[in-house]
């Protein structure tokens, strides 16, 4: 998805998965998973099967003591429609993994205002970069 684009936010506007901030009302980081992805996209995970959680990770920004992500994979035989949540998500989009992972897309991203590379994909006008990129490339070592 494509976040929205908000004052404040280290990532407005960059591309994302769905996930956000524990809440204490959460009994745990998959109930967490779960509910930011039914706010932020509308989708809910009630009916998808758990293929479990990928290594936790931490956004190279978010310095020495900066957060934890941790990553969920769900999988459902219907498809699935995503409602974006104005608030949370401006576009929202299926990455074709298989092209991706082949090479199609690859490219390289610069930070605004630094001399900093990092690899990214680059589909259909939107760029994968930075913790995005990083977790699906832990799920597609998972594939192989």
């Amino acid at each position: 998805m494509k976040r929205t684009e908000r004052p404040g936010d280290p990532w407005s506007g960059h591309i994302s998965l769905p996930g956000g901030r524990y809440d204490k009302s959460d009994p745990d980081l998959l109930t967490t998973a779960i509910r930011e992805t039914r706010e932020e996209l509308g989708i809910d995970l009630a009916g998808a099967r758990l293929l479990g959680n990928l290594p936790t990770l931490s956004p190279l920004s978010a310095g020495p003591n900066g957060m934890e992500v941790t990553p969920f994979v769900f999988a459902t035989h219907e498809p699935v429609v995503p409602q974006l949540s104005a608030a949370e998500a401006a576009a929202a989009f299926w990455l074709p993994i298989e092209q991706a992972l082949s090479g199609a897309f690859d490219d390289e991203y610069v930070y605004p205002g630094t001399e900093r590379r990092f690899p990214s994909w680059r589909y259909d006008g939107h760029v994968i970069w930075g913790l995005t990129f990083r977790i699906l490339g832990e799920l597609a070592a998972l594939t192989k």
